[in-house]
């Protein structure tokens, strides 16, 4: 496997044209459109980097290709080979079932030559590859305006920022690679946490100016201004930034395109008002892969079930429990599957997509920023929004400790199985080691960071040294 930072010096500059080229042919394929783009006229055997951009929709063309990417590898995947179904095993969301098959990720064994491991590194580094190419040919770009250069070029830099933001909390100390430049990326050196948090926040801020407050379209599938805004005010909370979280948190809370959603089941159809950004399903009538991965009607499970634990652990009465977890009995054995999304396989037109942002999450965020700025009257608001949602009273809690341990709580009911949101509040907040040495016999200390890919390291000895353990 070639290292991601590489683009392999035996290929010519044509054939780098030629391969781009084949590669935005296939995506445009896959969403549906190849007839229209083949009538371009624009030879078929090559493609060059100057004509990708001459005009916004080739530009448009290339983000569409790499948000397919991301749908369907790496990080952001909703199968079995993403996130959120590897930190729901390595936390303490999920158990696994697959037969035959060990799960290093439910372990907690990690090794530098694991395979989900090198593919989560080499698949985010690729799309980042991606976005950088569309940053690159934009800003060279004479033939297309600067305003119809905006939107592409803020979704590419929220794009960078948000696979390096994910990345920085499952390795640490990571590359930030912004360039397509081989020889610069071949000797890349890894970069302290703290700086590339402030490269996340300097390419969000960026893409903010760039990107629409509205969406290109009705089904929320491009980034817009309310998107880049989400991230931000997470990374602001994961940097313990507080007022900024909170004023990032409210942009995004105060924006009319965004409304509450008081039925749960409501919550994740695709034309929901609180979601900020989603993918759309491969071809039409498709849903989720997380339904396909989540739901069974038979046990035992094929692949993950839910922790008996974390169903246990649910407050009276949290409708959650009951819209979005089904139980399963077989032979007078009890499992339990999340059931957020409810379709498992096509419908005749799709009605779920997968979502990546959404706006219970901006509650959760500047409820936290607002308890640990004091505020706390506004911080029960924010949390009781969440609360009442899900059919519960008004938190009990009074003071700022007691506020904030309850924001925590929320979130892990509100935000399990999405993209590894319990895993990060669990190490952003300390807890770790207390939380899951008790319920995973694997847990070591070590295991807060995943292993640089060796191959990674073979390749380029500047990503060294190695995280710990």
């Amino acid at each position: 496997m070639k290292n991601i930072l590489k683009i392999p010096p035996v290929l010519s500059f044509r054939d780098k044209q030629r391969l781009l080229y084949q590669f935005l042919l296939l995506t445009l394929c896959t969403l549906g459109s190849c007839n229209d783009f083949v009538d371009v006229d624009i030879p078929k055997s090559q493609l060059t980097a100057k004509a990708v951009f001459e005009d916004v929709a080739t530009a448009n063309a290339a983000m569409a290709g790499l948000y397919t990417k991301m749908r369907n590898n790496g990080i952001l995947a909703g199968d079995a080979t993403g996130i959120s179904c590897y930190l729901g095993l390595y936390a303490d969301e999920f158990d696994y079932y697959q037969q035959n098959a060990v799960s290093n990720f439910f372990n907690n064994s990690l090794f530098a030559a694991d395979l989900g491991v090198n593919d989560m590194w080499n698949q985010s580094y690729n799309q980042i590859y991606s976005a950088n190419s569309v940053i690159e040919g934009l800003n060279k770009s004479n033939s297309i305006s600067e305003i119809d250069k905006k939107q592409p070029l803020g979704e590419a830099l929220f794009i960078r920022a948000l696979l390096h933001f994910y990345l920085v909390n499952l390795y640490g100390d990571i590359p930030y690679i912004t360039t397509t430049d081989y020889l610069q990326n071949s000797r890349v050196s890894k970069l302290p946490a703290d700086q590339v948090y402030q490269n996340i926040i300097k390419d969000l801020e960026q893409s903010i100016v760039l990107l629409s407050e509205n969406y290109t379209s009705t089904d929320r599938i491009r980034p817009n201004k309310g998107t880049a805004n989400a991230l931000l005010a997470r990374v602001y909370l994961y940097m313990k930034s507080y007022p900024e979280a909170s004023n990032a948190a409210s942009a995004v809370i105060n924006n009319p395109l965004y409304v509450r959603e008081n039925d749960l089941d409501k919550i994740f159809l695709k034309t929901s008002a609180t979601t900020i950004w989603q993918f759309m399903p491969s071809v039409a009538g498709a849903n989720t892969s997380e339904g396909s991965l989540y739901i069974f009607t038979a046990g035992p499970p094929s692949i993950v079930a839910l922790k008996p634990d974390f169903i246990s652990a649910f407050e009276a009465n949290d409708q959650r429990k009951t819209h979005w977890i089904t139980q399963v009995t077989n032979d007078g054995e009890t499992w339990y599957y999340a059931s957020k999304y409810k379709q498992e396989s096509s419908t005749p037109t799709s009605v779920e997509y997968s979502i990546l942002f959404r706006l219970s999450e901006q509650y959760l965020i500047r409820a936290e920023a607002r308890a640990y700025q004091g505020d706390l009257i506004g911080a029960k608001e924010d949390l009781n929004t969440i609360r009442n949602t899900a059919g519960l009273p008004n938190t009990t809690a009074i003071s700022a400790e007691e506020i904030i341990k309850d924001v925590l709580n929320q979130r892990r009911f509100e935000l399990f199985t999405e993209f590894g949101q319990r895993f990060f509040d669990l190490k952003r907040t300390g807890k770790l080691d207390e939380t899951l040495s008790a319920s995973k016999p694997g847990w070591n200390t070590t295991d807060s960071l995943w292993p640089i890919p060796a191959l990674e390291l073979n390749a380029n000895p500047n990503l060294k040294p190695q995280n710990q353990g």
